[in-house]
């Protein structure tokens, strides 16, 4: 199992709760999570974008740092650990990107790529005037695939000269290109966002569903072996999990029913608002999940919670799922939380085992 850490981008993680821990996200918070995660043996860190977040009295994900320029950061003072940025498509042009991927990428010494996203939140986007209307919503993914084009030709040959509806290269230049194989993530659930991922990215990221059942994601990653197969091309499954973890079971179940009694309703009505406003999308999309009434103190990803055994017991069964490639984690404390994972879950972990014995001893973050 490969292990990745959804760092705190946004302000109080991804609790939607007045109980859970606020904080404000910084370069030092984050620089501290990915370099315990490094010291723990995780294989990568990704961080999100957000341009405007949900309000009510936790003020959710109304504070955030941008992706591109924290990552570069990261670059400078990590030495193993792979980095993903998150690009807002309709923010910055497919050549800009490319640009910067090929600078983080030196700064990495070839540990970075690149998290594609089409734009959810029209929010986000029409406070710059950028929104392109809403029947955006329905070809966004055509806008994307010439997007990735763009980007994969300046990076594969140094130029692009692509004539596409969206997108209109005059022998667009690029060098120095990445001195790796630049990685390109999606996380589209719809028909259209698998065959997206199928055509022109290398790993996608699904949601995990409901509370310690940790292989109800599987008609998801189903659905993109299907697509794989009209393709040809190999695209591995990532699947988010939030991790809260205690001494015990009912420790652990007591701290997440303390963070659902805390859950902070305004943030979460605006979160389904805006998720309603796409009517061109059908009913099997992200957003729809992160919309769910289920359980959005935490936006309805999967959640594991128990001690240390549990969890541990319930990541290893993710990977019985054909197609998985590894896990992408957040906790509700991220500090502590990464070291509960990396002292006492990763060594129980018979998919980890060898990293966690890899790992030892393991180097302290101040």
């Amino acid at each position: 199992m490969n292990v990745g850490v959804f760092i705190p981008i946004g302000n109080n993680g991804w609790l939607l709760s007045e109980n859970a821990p606020q904080y404000k996200p910084s370069f030092a918070l984050n620089r501290d999570v990915t370099l315990k995660a490094e010291s723990y043996g995780f294989d990568f860190a990704l961080s999100m974008i957000k341009l405007r977040g949900f309000g009510g009295k936790t003020e959710f994900w109304d504070h955030n740092l941008e992706s591109f320029t924290l990552m570069a950061g990261l670059a400078a003072v990590t030495t193993k650990i792979k980095l993903y940025a998150t690009a807002p498509t309709l923010c910055l042009p497919p050549a800009f990107v490319a640009r910067m991927a090929s600078t983080i990428d030196s700064i990495s010494n070839g540990r970075f790529g690149i998290n594609l996203i089409t734009g959810w939140q029209r929010p986000e986007y029409s406070q710059m005037g950028l929104w392109p209307g809403d029947e955006y919503f329905a070809r966004r993914y055509e806008y994307l695939s010439e997007y990735a084009t763009v980007l994969r030709e300046l990076w594969e040959t140094g130029a692009s000269d692509l004539k596409g509806e969206f997108f209109q290269m005059d022998d667009c230049r690029l060098s120095p290109r990445p001195q790796a194989d630049m990685k390109i993530i999606c996380a589209g659930q719809s028909g259209a966002g698998m065959a997206f991922t199928a055509t022109y990215a290398d790993y996608n990221f699904c949601f995990g569903k409901g509370v310690n059942t940790p292989t109800a994601f599987a008609p998801t990653v189903a659905r993109l072996e299907e697509a794989k197969a009209k393709t040809g091309r190999e695209v591995s499954s990532y699947v988010l999990f939030m991790v809260i973890c205690d001494e015990t079971d009912e420790a652990a179940h007591a701290k997440w029913e303390h963070y659902k009694v805390g859950a902070d309703m305004d943030a979460i009505a605006w979160l389904g608002v805006q998720g309603a406003a796409d009517t061109k999308s059908g009913g099997d999309t992200n957003v729809r999940q992160m919309t769910d009434p289920t359980s959005p103190v935490n936006i309805n990803m999967g959640t594991l919670v128990g001690s240390p055994a549990t969890v541990a017991r319930l990541l290893d069964e993710v990977m019985t799922v054909p197609g998985v490639g590894g896990v992408l984690l957040v906790f509700d404390d991220f500090l502590e939380g990464l070291d509960v994972f990396g002292r006492q879950v990763q060594p129980l972990m018979r998919t980890r085992r060898h990293v966690a014995a890899a790992s030892a001893p393991l180097a302290e973050v101040a």
